[in-house]
């Protein structure tokens, strides 16, 4: 779990972050929302430590300050918006990376690192990639190697930043499927920042609104998702209705 505490962040004096807090939940998704400059990619670097911020962040109950980052990359991993790689690897070589912080990288994997890796490739529908260079790859086709990569890292927290914006439509409902499935069945937790207020509804448990740096309001999609909060936030009339098939909120811009 973890449990954010008036995080707030700033660039050359400028307010980025203000105040935020929120938990993170064991089991859970949250879809972090908001318009570009909102704050979210620098929440998400917070959480990850990438970032300075004050206020606190506790993981599993410990500090994250006083955590290496070593121990914050074995229980976070990061499937971020640049995902291009700068030299000749293999998919497999890739995501099998992932294993470092377990002891093995690049020619000192174990067996089971490799079964891992495998199995994380298979999930990801890219399991006759192993042998591509990841420089031949299409960024739609990197993206799903990089969460295949995070998946295979075992690690109990996931954060995502855009993770589908380069994918087709069937791969952007799997890869929002693996993460939730990913939750559930193994007790991790996924922030997931998307601009797709409809796949939020569908896959988040919870919904976090971020306007102008600070938290607009958390809740269950159904509690988020309304023609007011999204008009406020995004500058933008909707019309709500439910998705037939899973009565979730359905969510249609007016022009």
């Amino acid at each position: 779990m973890i449990e954010v505490k008036n995080i707030s962040v700033k660039y050359n004096d400028r307010p980025i972050l203000d105040r935020v807090s929120f938990e993170l939940r064991d089991g859970e998704t949250l879809a972090l929302l908001g318009p570009n400059g909102a704050g979210k990619t620098t929440l998400i670097r917070a959480l990850n430590r990438t970032t300075p911020f004050g206020g606190e962040i506790f993981l599993n109950g410990k500090r994250t300050n006083n955590l290496s980052r070593r121990e914050i990359a074995k229980l976070i991993a990061v499937v971020a918006q640049e995902n291009e790689t700068k030299f000749p690897v293999t998919v497999l070589e890739f995501v099998l990376s992932g294993r470092f912080v377990h002891g093995g990288a690049f020619g000192w994997e174990t067996d089971a690192d490799i079964e891992i890796a495998r199995q994380a490739l298979q999930e990801s529908d890219l399991s006759e990639f192993a042998d591509r260079l990841m420089n031949e790859l299409s960024g739609g086709e990197r993206q799903r190697v990089v969460l295949a990569r995070a998946l295979a890292t075992g690690a109990s927290i996931l954060l995502l930043d855009e993770p589908t914006a380069n994918l087709d439509l069937a791969h952007q409902a799997m890869m929002f499927r693996l993460v939730r499935e990913r939750c559930r069945s193994c007790d991790a937790s996924a922030v997931v920042i998307t601009h797709d207020l409809n796949l939020a509804a569908e896959f988040a448990d919870r919904v976090l609104m971020l306007s102008g740096g600070r938290l607009f309001v958390l809740g269950r999609q159904e509690e988020v998702l309304t023609a007011e909060y999204v008009r406020t936030v995004f500058g933008v009339n909707v019309l709500l209705d439910q998705n037939p098939a899973s009565g979730k909120a359905r969510v249609t811009a007016i022009f």
